[in-house]
């Protein structure tokens, strides 16, 4: 049996170069929507699913882990925005 995933970019511009880290951290929330997005591609599902972890602080700070390993990515590629 093949796994049929929908066509999502996952990386906005196939880049992950910024100019500076507060695009980084967007640029990381939107990966980790993206990533929930191909993960669960049923726009209604994902609604239902939502109600359960807005009220779970658990499920929330693991969001949160899901940006920060996302914008550590990014920061690495970008040397840290050092010039």
């Amino acid at each position: 049996m093949t796994l049929s995933l929908p066509e999502i970019t996952l990386i906005p511009n196939n880049s992950l170069l910024t100019e500076t880290p507060e695009e980084g951290r967007q640029l990381a929330v939107t990966m980790a929507r993206l990533i929930i997005k191909l993960t669960q591609p049923d726009e209604e599902k994902r609604q239902q699913l939502r109600k359960i972890y807005d009220n779970d602080a658990m499920m929330l700070i693991a969001v949160g882990q899901v940006v920060a390993a996302e914008f550590a990515t990014i920061a690495a590629a970008n040397n840290y925005w050092r010039k």
